[in-house]
């Protein structure tokens, strides 16, 4: 029964669901949103990041993580904390020594709702409904959540989704 840490990173909001694969189940064992408000200067909010995934790697210990992809962006600074973000979580990955793995976005909105340019409410709707989940999940958490579940669609698959 494997466990997949599903993570969509940002500096302000990063959304983590971890779920438990046993045959065709998907099952959420958790998921939500690391806040870090406007207040907090941004090399606090990458240790914030970096501590609570640690955290959350500890308490679910997951056998592989799964990462939203680098998208374009035009903005070179919302780049720059976009990658400053994801490497702190990486990181985190890295030391536990778990594999990882990257998905387009793409990617994932096709596997969650079957539209590559899906909307976030989609996204979170189908997250509910294919988890079994009472409520949808806040967008952040509703995105990681599909991450995961884009990487239990492709275990077993000939072509291997690739490691970074």
């Amino acid at each position: 029964m494997p466990i997949i840490f599903g993570l969509d990173p940002a500096l302000r909001n990063t959304g983590y669901g971890i779920i438990q694969v046993e045959g065709r189940q998907l099952t959420a064992l958790t998921y939500g949103v690391i806040k870090n408000p406007e207040k907090i200067i941004p090399s606090r909010c990458l240790i914030q990041i970096h501590q609570q995934v640690t955290d959350l790697i500890q308490e679910y210990q997951p056998d592989v993580a799964a990462v939203e992809g680098i998208i374009y962006l035009q903005n070179y600074q919302t780049a720059v904390t976009l990658g400053s973000a994801r490497g702190a979580a990486l990181l985190a990955f890295a030391e536990a020594g778990l594999p990882i793995y990257e998905y387009a976005p793409k990617r994932v909105k096709a596997a969650a709702t079957g539209k590559g340019g899906a909307q976030k409410a989609q996204v979170g709707f189908m997250m509910r409904a294919m988890l079994g989940l009472t409520e949808n999940p806040p967008t952040d958490a509703a995105d990681a959540l599909a991450i995961a579940m884009t990487h239990a669609q492709n275990t077993g698959v000939t072509s291997k989704p690739k490691e970074i």
